[in-house]
């Protein structure tokens, strides 16, 4: 009996975390043992696995309105260019997994061009923060979402979007045991962890803002460890930023690096994001800290979700404190971060509330493996059987 030819997935992803994302799923279909040809676009892990990307993805590296229109000329280009080189390859099936602003223009360019490529998203859109309308208008050229959130496949129904099915938080599978009462008491010095975010864009709006609070913190007599886990691109700027801050960082590279400063760590502040929720499962006391760029700004009254801050939307209660845009005060940060580095109720009360959101993401099958079984059967495809 004839083997059935390899999966043919087009990768489209422009970011750090769909770089991991994407390799995660080509090793859930090994481990499934489906070969499949990656092609498409891809970070460094991505081509690990053998694809050969169509461009540099870090050209879409942008944030926001205003990063998409600074870079327009460039993403109009890229985006045809990735539309073009689809229709010719005509693969099994289309993965988005990030950078919206530049995925979905291409899958609309593809669906008017090849109305019979099969269009995945993995990772839904935000459509239960802002502009709920989006639903409706991608079901008109995604055929399927992955979900990684659980109340999302409902609101997506509720929203008339497309067909959507929860995978579980990809993090959930590395969740690290860590006892949280262990977790009551810092170091002395300590271990602060600052995480201003993966685009230059972030970084350059929050590291002064850091600096600030680091000032703050060092004059009122407190004594910190910091390290600031960062990717390889941006680790120059991140070392010129902070080259005259009131306590000398150590700047790390590199996902290793990241999950030992998170391990040791005693307190962190980030940008809002996907670390607040690695940050909960390791269960380190944080502050989550954003300033949106000046056109979102203009934007916000669109925003509907009552938080920034993922573990707060899985545990549905306020577990980790956010200061957002001119709430971002950087005397009235460095105090509560003085009262999360002390064995008391803010400390403990975050503690408590990682247990429970460890707790809800906990799952038995990988999340990477779940998205592959849900692409074999999107895709008419079964996994070979293993023999008794």
């Amino acid at each position: 009996m004839t083997a059935p030819p390899p999966l043919r997935i087009y990768f489209v992803m422009g970011e750090d975390s769909g770089d991991v994302l994407g390799s995660d799923l080509c090793s859930s279909f090994k481990e499934l043992g489906v070969p499949i040809t990656p092609m498409g676009l891809g970070g460094p892990r991505m081509q690990e696995m053998g694809l050969e990307s169509l461009f540099d993805v870090s050209q879409l590296s942008v944030m926001g309105i205003s990063g998409v229109v600074a870079k327009l000329p460039t993403l109009m280009s890229r985006i045809r260019q990735t539309a073009n080189d689809i229709v010719e390859k005509q693969p099994d099936v289309l993965l988005l997994i990030d950078s919206p602003e530049f995925s979905y223009r291409v899958a609309k360019k593809v669906r008017e061009k090849s109305p019979g490529t099969t269009i995945v998203k993995y990772v839904a859109p935000t459509v239960w923060a802002w502009r709920p309308g989006r639903a409706v208008k991608i079901a008109r050229y995604v055929d399927h979402i992955l979900a990684v959130l659980p109340f999302e496949p409902e609101v997506m129904k509720q929203l008339d979007g497309p067909k959507t099915t929860y995978i579980g938080h990809p993090l959930a599978a590395s969740m690290p045991k860590i006892d949280g009462r262990k977790k009551r008491d810092c170091s002395n010095p300590v271990r602060l962890v600052l995480l201003p975010g993966s685009r230059l864009g972030e970084t350059r709006r929050l590291m002064p803002v850091f600096a600030d609070i680091l000032k703050i913190l060092k004059e009122r007599g407190n004594q910190f460890e910091i390290t600031l886990p960062t990717l390889a691109r941006l680790e120059q700027e991140i070392s010129e930023q902070s080259k005259n801050w009131a306590f000398a960082p150590t700047i790390v590279t590199g996902d290793e690096a990241r999950l030992e400063a998170f391990k040791s760590a005693d307190v962190a502040m980030a940008a809002s994001g996907t670390v607040t929720l690695e940050l909960a499962l390791y269960k380190v006391p944080m502050i989550a800290v954003y300033k949106l760029d000046p056109i979102m700004l203009q934007m916000r009254r669109f925003i509907t979700a009552w938080t920034a801050s993922l573990p707060n939307l899985i545990a549905d209660y306020p577990v980790v404190p956010e200061r957002l845009n001119e709430d971002v005060r950087p005397g009235h940060i460095a105090r509560m971060l003085e009262r999360l580095t002390k064995n008391g109720p803010e400390r403990n009360t975050q503690l408590e509330g990682f247990e429970l959101i460890a707790k809800r993401l906990k799952q038995k099958v990988p999340s990477g493996k779940l998205a592959a079984q849900k692409i074999l059967e999107i895709t008419g495809r079964t996994a070979p059987k293993k023999p008794d």
